[in-house]
Formats: structure tokens, C-alpha cells, sequence
């Protein structure tokens, strides 16, 4: 098979796509026709060294992968050989082929494309476990903030938020990005590159239902979330997803005390690798119905080659792919 390969620690110009040995499955292991694999910010983290854990050169890059399972290891009983399938691999996603886990193998929806679901897991899970487990959002009256909302990360939290009947004011840095959010149901979108972004969104959210911001999703972090902070209502919750924009921004903890918001932190990743099993079953089996009922719109994602993964990686840190990166072999 053929397959994206690290070979040093350095830019992603520098993965170089050839020819490897199929992988076997091992125990409680599936083999996967990957038909498409999802492509995120800590995939071009992990080729630069730039992460906390530096895997073996070399290595195959990718974790979010959907495919089809071509063979199975010993003891797996739950999944059969032909199942349209996406999850998790510990790495090697950026392959012809791959293995994952037979427990992180969930069946993939008939009505969503392989390229949707390979960009689904990550961004839909933050989403959710970030609005049940730890915003207590209730939908209907509510106002939602989206910065970084042209991203997948972003997209997800506005298909979710709107599934859910909240009014969702989306920033995003480009027009085709704006044009992205309200294609996935935005209610308003704001360019937070202008100065006066606080304003318009402060404008947007005076026309909602709510008449104000009463939750912020920040996957951004940097100055942009300071402002974000002064457009909430009291009482108002922020979701501190990640910080895409490279910098830990500093919080002014009066702002918390006034207006007796919360700030609210999310990691999901944390939280699956930490809890029972079953909460992330639960939240796995909610997300499935919603899309088999039609309540959400996965987006296809900005597609790439296989061969140009470096080239994708370079697109995603300049912070030009509108949505998810999804490569396909």
C-alpha cells in the first residue's frame, strides 16, 4: 500500500508518500480500506515534534479515518468484514490502509459520506460533550457565540447548536468561510478581523431571541477571547475549547465576578481517555441518531489528495481550508 510517512521531525513539505507494507490485524483489531481521513491541527503538530509526545521515526501520521473493514483480527465479534465503518487509530490514518480498535470501530450512518464521517469524530464529540456534560445548553432563548466558526471544529458546533434550537452568531476570517457557516445553518456571521467585531456581534445578538450572547464556543483563544468574554450576558457560560490561534489568552477574572458568568473548560479527549467506557458510547449512540434523523448536516470537508497531505497540513496551519481537511487515497 501506499502511505504518508515522517521520516524527520520538520515541516509538513517534507513527507514524502511511498510505498509500505500492509498492515495485519492483531488481536481485537480491524483492518480498514480507508476511503478518507480526517486531518486536524495536532497531525501537523505531531510531524514538526511540536507536541508533547513525539512518536518513533518514522511513523504514519492520521487518526480520524473512515473506511471499509477488509479483515479482522482474533476475538473481534462485533464487526464483520464489508462494514462501512469510522474512529480512532492510534496513528496510520494517513494510509491506503489502517487498523483500529474493534471498540473504536462505530458503523458509519448510510446517509453520511465516508468523507463526512471522516471528519465527524473529533469535532461532533467536542461539540456534544462540550453542550451536555459541560454547558448545560438548552437550545430554545439561547444565544451561541462561534469564533472560529469557518473551521470544523467550528462548522460542528454550529450544525450541533442549531440542532438544538439555539440562535448561533458564527465569526469566521473569510467570506467563503462566512459563507460556509451559513451554509450549516448560522442564524449571523461576523468577520472578528475588522475592529468593530465586538459590535457587530453585540448588534447580531440584540436581534436574537435571547437579545443577548449567552454562551461562547471558543476553539480560538488569543485576544479574540477576551472580546468574546465582554459580549456575554450575565449569567453567561464560555466554553474554552482550545487555542487555535496559538497564544493562552488571559482571562480578567472581574469580568467572571460582575457578570457572574462561567468559564467553562472542555477536553473531551481527557474525558474519554479518563472515563467509563459507556459515557462515550452514550455519546456516540446520541450523535448517530441525529444524523440518521436528519437533525444534523455533516459537511463533506475541503478535500485533498492523499499524495498532497503535506501540502493540506501547510493549508490548515495558514489557516486556509474552510472546514475539515479530509484526505482520500
Amino acid at each position: 500500500m501506499r502511505a504518508i510517512l515522517c521520516k524527520d521531525y520538520a515541516p509538513p513539505e517534507d513527507l514524502v508518500f511511498e510505498e509500505v507494507d500492509d498492515p495485519t490485524p492483531g488481536p481485537g483489531q480491524a483492518a480498514v480500506d480507508v476511503r478518507a481521513a480526517g486531518l486536524g491541527f495536532v497531525d501537523a503538530l505531531y510531524v514538526q515534534g511540536l507536541y508533547q509526545v513525539k512518536p518513533p521515526l518514522p511513523f504514519i501520521p492520521g487518526s480520524e479515518v473512515a473506511g471499509v473493514i477488509t479483515e479482522l483480527g482474533e476475538g473481534v465479534t462485533n464487526l464483520a468484514i464489508g462494514d462501512e465503518v469510522f474512529g480512532m487509530a492510534q496513528g496510520g490514518a494517513f494510509a491506503e490502509k489502517t487498523l483500529l480498535s474493534a471498540n473504536n470501530c462505530v458503523k458509519k450512518p448510510a446517509n453520511m459520506s465516508f468523507e463526512a464521517a471522516a471528519g465527524f469524530l473529533v469535532s461532533y464529540c467536542t461539540a456534544l460533550f462540550a453542550f451536555d456534560n459541560r454547558g448545560g445548553i438548552t437550545g430554545p432563548g439561547e444565544t451561541m457565540l462561534v469564533l472560529g466558526a469557518g473551521g470544523g471544529v467550528g462548522l460542528a458546533a454550529i450544525d450541533l447548536a442549531k440542532a438544538l434550537g439555539c440562535f448561533v452568531i458564527a465569526c469566521a476570517s473569510s467570506q467563503d468561510k462566512r459563507d460556509a457557516c451559513l451554509a450549516q445553518g448560522a442564524d449571523a456571521v461576523v468577520d472578528y478581523t475588522t475592529e468593530d467585531w465586538r459590535k457587530q456581534v453585540e448588534a447580531a445578538a440584540a436581534d436574537s431571541p435571547s437579545g443577548g450572547v449567552n454562551i461562547v464556543y471558543d476553539p480560538v483563544g488569543g485576544s479574540f477571547s477576551n472580546i468574546a468574554l465582554r459580549t456575554l450576558k450575565p449569567w453567561g457560560r464560555f466554553l474554552v475549547i482550545g487555542f487555535a490561534d496559538g497564544e493562552i489568552p488571559k482571562i480578567p477574572l472581574n469580568l467572571a465576578l460582575l457578570k457572574q458568568i462561567q468559564i467553562v473548560g472542555v477536553d473531551w479527549g481527557g474525558w474519554v481517555r479518563t472515563t467509563d467506557p459507556s459515557g462515550q458510547a452514550a455519546l456516540l449512540a446520541k450523535l448517530s441518531d441525529y444524523v440518521i434523523s436528519g437533525k444534523l448536516n455533516p459537511p463533506q470537508g475541503q478535500q485533498y489528495p492523499l499524495a498532497d497531505a503535506g501540502k493540506a497540513m501547510r493549508d490548515l496551519l495558514d489557516r486556509k481550508v474552510t472546514g475539515k481537511g479530509v484526505l482520500v487515497p
